[in-house]
């Protein structure tokens, strides 16, 4: 019995567990590291567009600022407060960060290289930003103040207006490709352009409604400065808080990552190997996130509605109905 059992474990059943951990350690490491490369990028990218000269002051050019943050949310101590729901409390920084993990893991590298490599990646995609939403909803309740709900209540239906232009894109993409399968998305483009070239709106309104999706400027409206009391994040601190912070920067990387999938070839391209052009392709997007936040004004909450459903929605269903007709005659 002994002998039978070891030879199970050692099989596929006992491989799978160790897999699973080798390659969710991996992801976080890597996702760590971004965190920190965005973090310090973000304020080379703020000096040299609005010349805000105090970021780069902790020299060599602003990196250890970023090792000072850090320190200081280490050591800062952790509260909860009195009328939170302690249990919710500390599992929602936690949700908030899971579903991002999951998509990072779906994200072919190079090839048939990817952490999961299931059929249809893309419903997996569009299904998990659902418990972001939930996540948001259950930060804001459960520190038990009052403008924190508003706050989430108003950012899940940022998520849920901004997400609609960014599925409806993706499923032109889904036309043409006629696959789910994300692996299969990138070879496709292999022996045709790039996506981008078929699809510019789609591609437009995927980077639009990524950026409103990540709460960055001009969306980022749950967090603006004059309203901090607002965000789901008020009642945080230390490595409560830094858990948020590393969520919107692993959220960047992933939808950026994702929409060089999608759009831009993927891991396609010369000399450099695929993983190195995915990156190159994904942080391409994030800077031009970042540009963004700092040239343009912040919108109010109506506006960013207004936008949303009656915009970009309509634009992205005419898009999609267009890539169907255009499909369905080409055979």
């Amino acid at each position: 019995m002994l002998s039978g059992l070891r030879d199970l474990l050692a099989g596929p059943i006992g491989q799978f567990p160790a897999t699973l951990v080798l390659g969710a350690v991996c992801i976080l490491g890597c996702l760590s590291l971004n965190t920190l490369f965005l973090a310090w990028l973000e304020r080379v990218v703020s000096v040299r567009i609005q010349r805000r000269l105090g970021p780069v002051e902790v020299k060599p050019q602003g990196a250890l600022q970023t090792a000072a943050d850090v320190t200081m949310l280490l050591g800062r101590r952790l509260l909860t407060p009195v009328a939170a729901d302690r249990h919710v409390y500390l599992a929602a920084p936690v949700l908030v960060f899971a579903p991002t993990l999951c998509v990072a893991s779906l994200i072919p590298l190079s090839g048939a290289e990817a952490f999961a490599d299931v059929p249809y990646g893309l419903l997996m995609v569009g299904a998990l930003p659902c418990f972001t939403a939930l996540a948001i909803i259950m930060a804001g309740w459960s520190s038990g103040e009052g403008r924190a709900v508003l706050g989430a209540m108003r950012s899940v239906a940022q998520v849920i207006a901004c997400g609609m232009p960014v599925l409806l894109s993706v499923l032109s993409v889904v036309l043409i490709s006629q696959t789910m399968n994300l692996r299969r998305i990138v070879e496709a483009q292999q022996h045709t352009a790039w996506y981008v070239v078929y699809q510019p709106v789609a591609a437009a309104l995927y980077v639009i409604g990524i950026a409103a999706v990540a709460s960055r400027a001009p969306f980022g409206i749950p967090e603006a400065g004059s309203v901090p009391i607002g965000d789901v994040r008020a009642e945080r601190a230390g490595m409560r808080l830094a858990m948020f912070r590393f969520a919107e920067h692993t959220n960047m990387l992933v939808l950026g990552a994702l929409g060089a999938t999608l759009f831009l070839g993927g891991w396609m391209g010369p000399f450099l190997p695929g993983p190195v052009w995915l990156l190159l392709k994904a942080y391409a997007i994030v800077f031009l996130m970042m540009w963004t936040r700092w040239t343009c004004r912040r919108l109010r909450f109506g506006r960013l509605m207004r936008l949303a459903w009656g915009y970009l929605a309509p634009a992205a269903l005419v898009n999609l109905v267009a890539t169907a007709a255009f499909v369905s005659v080409l055979g």
